[in-house]
């Protein structure tokens, strides 16, 4: 019989800062064996745990440049002052590879994306339950001074603006379920019939057809 193989899927994460994206974004990379962490550039400072990487890649504003010059980004964004990139050759590896790759970025590469590969995106947006607790997540993670809060906290507004142009929303009232719903997204568009390449000749080998 035919084998089924299937092209991978870019699956995207957005939401405010401080709704969740990045902390589920780990718990699914620990659950799906077949799930690869999208690597960013950045131009901004590595921040108390991050590791180069592991959680970007940093470079200056010049290096981001020229990636950007010679095509060499997917997509690319500026958020809060810093410019944050998407290298292509990774996405394209994966995807061929009939690997997955996970994306932690903004409404901005999140349009970027959708312009150039749709059938390979499935987007997802996380909200939070209350902009109270969203405010209360900011200041728990205790890395941004307060006006940095509070800049966040006015811009969430405006990100959270895009969420009709995404697939799927949640509402990330409870981390696990949260997770747990990302999840099931992920194993539908995996079934999703125009991903599974070969499936053409598979039933027809099934049909005994010609």
């Amino acid at each position: 019989m035919k084998d089924i193989n299937r092209r991978g899927i870019m699956l995207v994460l957005s939401s405010p800062s401080g709704a969740g994206k990045t902390t589920i974004a780990k718990h699914l990379l620990q659950l799906e064996p077949d799930l690869i962490p999208s690597i960013s550039v950045t131009t901004r400072p590595c921040r108390p745990g991050e590791q180069e990487g592991r959680d970007y890649i940093f470079v200056t504003s010049d290096q981001f440049y020229s990636f950007v010059e010679n095509g060499d980004l997917l997509e690319h964004a500026e958020v809060f002052g810093h410019s944050y990139g998407t290298p292509k050759k990774q996405v394209l590896d994966t995807l061929n590879a009939g690997k997955d790759m996970i994306f932690d970025i903004d409404w901005q590469g999140t349009q970027q994306l959708a312009q150039l590969a749709r059938t390979d995106l499935v987007s997802v947006f996380i909200l939070p339950p209350t902009t109270q607790e969203l405010e209360r997540r900011l200041r728990g993670r205790a890395q941004d001074e307060n006006d940095v809060v509070q800049r966040r906290m006015a811009d969430a507004a405006t990100e959270m603006s895009h969420w009709a142009e995404y697939d799927y929303v949640i509402v990330n009232r409870d981390l696990d379920t949260s997770v747990n719903q990302v999840r099931a997204i992920l194993l539908a568009e995996r079934l999703r019939r125009t991903r599974q390449l070969g499936l053409v000749d598979f039933v027809n080998e099934l049909r005994h057809v010609s």
